[in-house]
């Protein structure tokens, strides 16, 4: 890897927020034991630390408590529960038209369920006003779901207006901060938020295989488990409790992947998500200012480091992007994500549909002399 440039962090965050590895290790060679079920010290103390992971994702979300913090195996889990687990037949959906296929294919899936959706009026630059969610609002209406940040293009979407809007007409707001949870911040109780799903691997900078969702008081009350099983709690019932986080948490949790997201949330209080930002944002305007200057080249989306993240796509208007891609690996070691992205919604909302974009995502730990290269290497092909 030394050799290599990572720009994929729209993918995963590498490097990991540092105690992320040794963190995982301690507790997979010291005790790795199960909470809910041994009735011991030592799975007492890794309840502790998963109890103060909770606390963490609260404060850092502005969730209501740490009862409502629901782990998961990732955010499509996340999405999953919601959309399968709270949606029925002649219930009506919003979403934008840059979401991901983790929003996409289960609601598909449940429009033969007789659920129906629609899709916010999108520019070709990504954004969303809420006007163009309030105006498709029907009565059958019951949520509006809407990626925070985009993983195409990463322009961020206007939640707080958004959440307003619902709060207003009474309708569930759904969040998809898979691009946005560690980057930049985001208030549940400030945008009015039922439902925050997150991933921990990408800007919480910890380790795939965890994520997890927050949910509001009034939305648990209507929603059903979409997993059942067991919990380790009111084990004489053959029924699933009814009390946070138990009624969403079935089965063994993903425990070493918890304690490293501990170790990377640890990292980003102690950092601050302000710093991170800035730093990214640096790196994403030197890379813009770099690129406009390229011919042949079309910076997909806003064009400056207005209301994104840092995630950029381009397309090359003269070349194959999947070969530009594959020889900015082979010849300057420069990783990106070159494709649909997962997000054929969102393609057709730019205009990228079918041929995709190469994304260039950075990190924190990203440098300015990595994107030089970076640069070099697409003058060859431009």
């Amino acid at each position: 890897m030394e050799q290599k440039i990572y720009f994929d962090n729209g993918s995963t965050s590498w490097p990991k927020a540092p105690g992320v590895a040794e963190s995982m290790s301690e507790l997979l060679q010291k005790g790795a034991f199960n909470i809910n079920r041994g009735n011991y010290e030592g799975a007492y103390e890794v309840e502790g630390i998963v109890l103060e992971t909770r606390e963490q994702l609260a404060r850092l979300f502005h969730g209501m408590d740490s009862r409502h913090v629901i782990f998961t195996p990732g955010i499509t889990y996340s999405l999953n529960y919601f959309i399968k687990g709270f949606l029925k037949s002649g219930d009506h959906v919003i979403v934008s038209g840059m979401e991901h296929n983790a929003v996409m294919r289960p609601l598909t899936q449940m429009t033969h369920c007789g659920v129906t959706y629609d899709v916010a009026e999108t520019n070709t630059d990504g954004s969303v006003s809420a006007k163009s969610v309030e105006k498709l609002i029907k009565d059958e209406t019951k949520a509006v779901i809407v990626s925070h940040a985009s993983n195409v293009c990463g322009t961020i979407l206007p939640i707080k207006e958004i959440g307003a809007v619902c709060r207003e007409h009474d309708i569930f707001f759904v969040v998809d901060a898979a691009q946005s949870a560690g980057t930049i911040p985001v208030d549940m109780q400030e945008c009015g938020i039922d439902f925050l799903a997150f991933t921990g691997h990408k800007g919480l900078l910890g380790p795939q295989g965890v994520g997890g969702f927050l949910i509001s008081e009034r939305l648990d009350k209507d929603m059903t488990p979409y997993i059942a099983g067991g919990t380790g709690s009111k084990s004489d019932s053959l029924e699933m409790p009814d009390n946070l986080p138990d009624k969403y948490e079935s089965g063994t949790m993903n425990l070493p992947g918890i304690i490293g997201l501990h170790a990377a949330l640890s990292y980003i209080e102690e950092t601050g998500i302000s710093e991170i930002h800035e730093r990214k944002m640096e790196l994403t305007a030197y890379f813009l200012e770099k690129v406009q200057k390229l011919d042949g080249v079309r910076i997909v989306g806003k064009q400056d480091t207005k209301d994104r993240v840092a995630v950029v796509s381009l397309d090359f208007l003269r070349e194959d992007n999947a070969v530009v891609a594959f020889e900015l690996e082979q010849e300057c070691g420069v990783m990106t994500r070159v494709g649909l992205h997962c997000a054929p919604l969102a393609h057709k909302s730019l205009g990228t549909y079918p041929q995709g974009t190469v994304r260039f995502a950075f990190g924190a730990g990203s440098t300015k002399e990595e994107i030089d290269r970076c640069i070099d290497g697409i003058n060859k092909y431009v």
